[in-house]
């Protein structure tokens, strides 16, 4: 049962269960990003060098307003790591772009 926040009394807390099978997790160095008017499509993959083809590890599906809040809270959380470890190097012109997650 979900127990209502002090802080704000309409917000409810909730309670999240993470299966033995998800919490190893998929690791991902490429994603691929679709989108239509009602939903925004994630697919991660993990491509590896030497290797000409990959498949899709994990599909998420986000509505716009979601894939928004997830923009943002990766925001802060980029934020406040590179605060705590240094900022984060993303390659830059003339180096090899044609690895792994790409503007």
């Amino acid at each position: 049962m979900a127990q209502q926040n002090p802080q704000n009394p309409q917000q409810q807390r909730v309670q999240i269960q993470l299966d033995e099978a998800v919490a190893d997790g998929h690791y991902a160095n490429l994603v691929l990003i679709n989108h239509s008017p009602a939903e925004f499509v994630l697919d991660f993959a993990r491509l590896v060098p030497g290797t000409p083809k990959t498949r899709v590890q994990t599909r998420v599906l986000l509505a716009p307003v979601h894939a928004k809040s997830l923009l943002k809270a990766l925001e802060q959380n980029i934020k406040k790591y590179e605060e705590q470890h240094g900022e984060i190097k993303v390659q830059g012109k003339g180096e090899d772009k044609s690895f792994g997650f790409q503007g």
